[in-house]
């Protein structure tokens, strides 16, 4: 359910002058601090994409531990004139919870780990992904391509991230698109979740790299491969290492698998 405000579109077009002076018209993403408020309470605000914030809210539940999908309903999204809150209402035993791992009020886009309380919450424990699919090379391939043609928004901006969901025989089945790498795979999260899709049974594909972060929302999800344009950092690899999830990126037109490869077969083919 969404109250209409002022901000609701998730681009604007825009007057630019050229280096001859000439002007021209742009489309640009729009940028808008999102409140993820739960019972009430603002766990978070982060600068977002002002679309698909259903999906958002579900998937920032999810992927932080905040509660679980049969503990999640409908999403209230209320437009303000500086911005956008996401309501929900989760059952009162996970507000403890929720407390333990509130953020600070504002969050830059991607800003990944910034603004938690400790140390501690950096190295959170993640739960051990399951066994999942196996894909080949070129399904590897197949997916980081047709994540392209889902991406309308990135399309008309070139200034947004995208992710998407890739099942074996029916390609990209949902993506989401973001100005913020990790608020796009939390709306795919949420919208998987909300979509009853079974994260084990395909691959997350990602515009960006693999940092700390977006490893522990994959493995939250639930899903066993993670693949990326680009390469993930040593810590991402350490910590998917422990939680059993494959990361595989593409450079250079070749593909570097960095955990877990017995996911990934080579050649054409998954027997």
């Amino acid at each position: 359910m969404r109250t209409p405000g002022v901000i609701s579109a998730p681009s604007r077009r825009v007057r630019v002058a050229t280096a001859s002076g000439r002007a021209q018209d742009r489309t640009l993403p729009e940028e808008v601090p999102v409140a993820l408020v739960h019972n009430g309470s603002t766990l978070a605000v982060m600068m977002a994409t002002p679309s698909d914030l259903e999906d958002f809210a579900w998937g920032f539940a999810l992927s932080e531990g905040v509660a679980a999908a049969d503990e999640l309903g409908e999403v209230e999204v209320v437009e303000h004139e500086t911005g956008i809150e996401a309501r929900m209402w989760i059952p009162e035993a996970r507000i403890a919870a929720l407390n333990a791992r509130r953020r600070a009020m504002v969050g830059p886009v991607g800003c990944g780990l910034c603004g938690i309380d400790s140390l501690e919450q950096a190295a959170r424990p993640l739960p051990q992904v399951p066994r999942g699919i196996v894909l080949s090379e070129t399904q590897v391939m197949l997916a980081l391509d047709e994540l392209r043609d889902w991406q309308p928004l990135h399309d008309e901006t070139r200034a947004v991230h995208g992710a998407g969901f890739f099942v074996p025989g029916s390609g990209i089945v949902m993506a989401r698109e973001d100005v913020g790498r990790h608020n796009a795979l939390d709306k795919l999260i949420g919208a998987m979740a909300r979509g009853g899709v079974d994260a084990a049974q395909g691959a997350i594909v990602l515009t960006s790299r693999i940092s700390l972060e977006m490893v522990q929302k994959a493995a939250m999800a639930g899903t066993g491969i993670v693949c990326a344009v680009s390469a993930p950092t040593a810590h991402a690899v350490r910590v998917a290492d422990t939680a059993g999830l494959t990361l595989v990126s593409r450079a250079s037109g070749a593909i570097s698998v960095f955990t877990h490869a017995h996911r990934i077969k080579e050649g054409t083919h998954v027997l």
